[in-house]
This record gives structure tokens, C-alpha cells and sequence, in this order.
């Protein structure tokens, strides 16, 4: 907003200052201004702000520029946006979390209808119908895919549903120790290590061996304080973890298993919950969710029946009414809005509707089949890219099997070879040396069934040229 602090507030009535109404979206006129400072006695804005004492206030114009009409600012966002170098232009190889899939488009021509788009908390069953029957199949879904037998609503995302995850393992055991590998997707280990310190609870990192999840160091920190123990697969370097053989090692010791999985690795991988999983989570943003900025995503949670009473967050049930027709309705409630405080077993207070939304849609549209063809491709085109580096010299880190991503080893720092693939028109993988010591030379590099053969044939041969 145009106008000159006065006594470190705008005041209207200062020389060159804007009227509020010239300002068409703010919708407070200048008739309510006056009306709220005449209710609580103050003369202007200048006198509202007269108890903050002088030498803490603003003095002078506001750094910014002048407002622009609606057309000018139009003009300008737009020259601004296209100095963006997006996934619609540039080919990315760039994954570690966050993926570029296929979205049917039929996902936007559903989500976007006023019904969904604008719905709130389904609180009132009798008018929410809708809403609480799509949150019901997202559900339904997610157990079908895991191999679990209850999943709730939907959470924040992949890294909030795996801390919950930990959370919960240490109510539910009464333990206080959480062992966590390091091939756990690194910002997933923060938000981790956030919770448990607020929890005063002990968390534990078993290091790699090969990119993998160390085995014999996982069984030898294994004791009777461990609650929970957490793996990703496959894991953030792509690898696929042998989940069989840490499930025998954990449950041996009483421990929780809590396995963190890509969804779009189960059309093909062997379902967590059928090696033994406690509880599967992680994030959805595969099925249907852009790769915008980080966010919003859509985290899934998912547990045995034995702990469907433990689940945080929100539950959909099933149910018939008094004429016997199915309907939907908020069932086994946890969270602290609910039931005493003391008792919750999380402060989630919500969840995505909207992006679980998505994510049902995406998948009722492919299909059993169309989802494993999908996942199937994300296996053939990775490794595809992978004998064509070898083919250019550029050798990969790792042997074992993975899914749709894989460690490159480079001859100079990834920053400079990713700003060298942009020159060419490309997006390049992660930095490992964004998180691990010592990396500063290794890529991720993520393939997805997006990708073209040309795309990934001129993305190997210039990497070959570069190193």
C-alpha cells in the first residue's frame, strides 16, 4: 500500500496517501476506518499507534514501489514469471521426494468444482456426504496399496505422517528411544528430530553401508528402550531396503515397524504391510499432485488393526441410516478437538481433503493395471538412463536394485554440472552435498515414465561431455 508512516501507522489523511477506498480489494472503506477508531476513541490511525514509544517506530516512506493498476500489474507478474524455468519447458531429472508424473487432466475438470474446491471440515455428515465418500475410497486406496488394514484421512505430508508415525510407536510401547536410518529422506529426519526433542525422546541414526540401511549396526542398536524403527522404500538414494530381513531383526526385539514408502514404487514392489509393517506411511504427492514449490502435498498413514484406535488425525468410517442406505460419517476420533486432552494422540487438527481428493481421482483413472504400467515404466526408463551413463563414462555409485532413481558420481561438484545442464535445457538432479558430507560430487538423479528416450539419450550424452 502507497502512503507515509505517520507516528508508525499510515494515515490516510497525510499528504499523498491513498484513500482506502482506491484500494478494490481491501474490504474495509474509509467509513468503517472511521467508524472503528471513533468506537475505540482514537482520532486517527497516527493516535491508535501513540503508546509504541517514538524511537521504535517507522520514520519516512515504506521502501516499496508505487501501486500499479490491475493491467500494469498483470504485465509485470507475467514478465516476472517467465524468467521461471519450469518442468513445461525444461526436462527434469530432478526427484528426492518431490516427482514430475503423469496428472490425467480430468483430475483439475473434478477437483476444481465448488463442491470440493470450497467444502470445509466435514463435521455435519447430513451435508457432507460427498466430501467424507472421497476421503473414504482416498482410504480405502491407501490400505489396498500398503497392505494395511486402516489408513486415515490424509495428513500434511510424507515427512509430518512419518514423525506422527514415531510419535505414536512411543505412546503405544512406552519406549523412548527411536532409531531412524540414514537413508531416510534427510528433511524427513528433521521434522523427526523436531518432535522427538519436544517429546524427550532419544533419536538414534543407523548409518549406511552401499546406500543401503546397515544391517548388523540396526540389530546391534537395537535394545529393549527402542519403541520404533523407521526405514524408507525404497530409500532416498532409490535403493530398495530388504524390508523381510529388518522386519525379523526389529520384531525380535519387540520394536515397532514403521516403513516410509514412494506409492508409486508398490505397483510393482511387494506391499510393506505383507513384510510385516506396523505402520506404512508417507507422501502421495505421486497420484495427481503437481510438483509446485514444494507444496502442498498429501502424507498417508496407514496401521494394522490393532492400532487403528492409536491413529492420529482423522478416520472416515462406513455405516448405513435408519432406511438402510450407505453413508459416511467421522468415526474413532483421536485428536484433541474431540476428546480430553489427555488423552489425543496427536494435535493434528487437519487433513488434505482436497489433495487426497486428487490423489483418488488419479488413481481410480489408471487403473490396477494403468498403475502398475506406470511403475513399471519408471523401472525401465531409470534403468535405461543408467546404462547410458555407463555407456558415456559416467559411472553410478551403487549395483543393488532400485526404482525410478540412482547415485551418479561426477568428477566436479554438482552445483556446476547442474548449472552447466540448465545452459543446455535441462533440470538436473539433487546435490547429495546439500546433505551429506563428503557428496559434494554425487547426483540423484530421478527418471520418471514422463521422460522421452530423446530426453534421456541428450541428458546422458551431455553429462558424459561434462564430466
Amino acid at each position: 500500500m502507497n502512503g507515509r508512516f505517520i507516528n508508525g501507522a499510515i494515515d490516510k489523511h497525510e499528504k499523498g496517501a491513498k484513500p482506502m477506498s482506491s484500494f478494490r480489494y481491501l474490504p474495509m472503506t474509509d467509513e468503517d476506518q472511521v467508524n472503528m477508531l471513533k468506537t475505540i476513541g482514537a482520532g486517527s490511525i497516527g493516535e491508535l499507534f501513540a503508546d509504541i514509544p517514538a524511537s521504535v517506530r517507522y520514520q519516512g516512506d515504506l521502501p516499496i514501489e508505487e501501486a500499479l493498476n490491475e493491467t500494469a500489474l498483470l504485465k509485470e507478474m507475467s514478465r516476472l514469471e517467465k524468467k521461471n524455468v519450469h518442468t513445461k519447458d525444461y526436462p527434469s531429472f530432478l526427484g528426492a521426494g518431490v516427482y514430475e508424473h503423469y496428472i490425467p487432466s480430468v483430475v483439475n475438470h473434478m477437483l476444481l468444482r465448488s463442491e470440493f474446491y470450497t467444502a470445509y471440515t466435514p463435521y455435519q455428515p447430513e451435508i457432507s456426504q460427498g466430501e467424507l465418500q472421497g476421503i473414504f475410497e482416498f482410504q480405502s486406496m491407501i490400505c489396498e496399496l500398503t497392505g494395511m488394514e486402516v489408513a486415515n484421512s490424509s495428513m500434511y505430508d510424507g515427512p509430518t505422517a512419518l514423525a506422527e508415525a514415531a510419535m505414536m510407536a512411543a505412546g503405544h510401547t512406552k519406549k523412548t528411544k527411536i532409531l531412524v536410518s540414514e537413508a531416510v529422506h534427510p528433511e524427513a529426519r528433521e521434522v523427526l528430530a523436531t518432535n522427538a526433542r519436544a517429546q524427550r525422546l532419544e533419536l538414534v541414526e543407523i548409518p549406511l553401508k552401499d546406500g543401503m540401511t546397515d544391517i548388523d549396526k540396526l540389530r546391534s542398536s537395537l535394545d529393549e528402550n527402542v519403541g520404533s524403527v523407521l526405514i524408507q522404500y525404497p530409500n532416498f538414494f532409490g535403493q530398495v531396503e530388504d524390508l523381510q530381513s529388518i522386519e525379523e531383526i526389529v520384531h525380535n526385539e519387540k520394536a515397532m515397524f514403521v516403513v516410509s514408502s514412494n506409492p508409486m514404487s508398490l505397483g510393482v514392489l511387494q506391499a510393506p504391510g505383507h513384510l510385516g509393517a506396523d505402520v506404512v506411511v508417507g507422501d502421495a504427492q505421486p497420484f495427481g499432485i503437481p510438483s509446485q514449490l514444494g507444496g502442498p502435498h498429501c502424507g498417508y498413514f496407514a496401521v494394522n488393526k490393532k492400532l487403528m484406535r492409536k491413529v492420529p488425525g482423522r478416520l472416515v468410517g462406513e455405516t448405513e441410516d435408519r432406511h438402510g442406505q450407505r453413508g459416511f460419517v467421522l468415526t474413532l476420533q483421536a485428536r484433541e478437538q474431540h476428546i480430553r486432552r489427555e488423552k489425543a494422540t496427536s494435535n493434528i487438527c487437519s487433513n488434505q481433503a482436497l489433495n487426497a481428493l486428487a490423489v483418488s481421482i488419479s488413481m481410480s483413472l489408471l487403473g490396477k493395471q494403468g498403475f502398475r504400467e506406470l511403475s513399471e515404466q519408471n523401472i525401465q526408463k531409470a534403468h535405461y538412463a543408467k546404462r547410458k551413463l555407463k555407456e558415456n563414462g559416467v559411472p553410478v555409485v551403487y549395483e543393488t536394485p532400485f526404482f525410478n532413481e540412482f547415485v551418479i558420481q561426477l568428477t566436479k561438484p554438482v552445483k556446476e554440472v547442474n548449472e552447466s545442464l540448465l545452459a543446455e535445457g535441462m533440470i538436473g538432479g539433487l546435490d547429495l552435498g546439500r546433505f551429506y558430507r563428503g557428496r559434494e560430487d554425487q547426483m540423484l538423479a530421478a527418471v520418471t515414465e514422463l521422460r522421452t528416450k530423446e530426453e534421456i539419450d541428450r541428458f546422458t550424452t551431455v553429462l558424459g561431455g561434462l564430466i
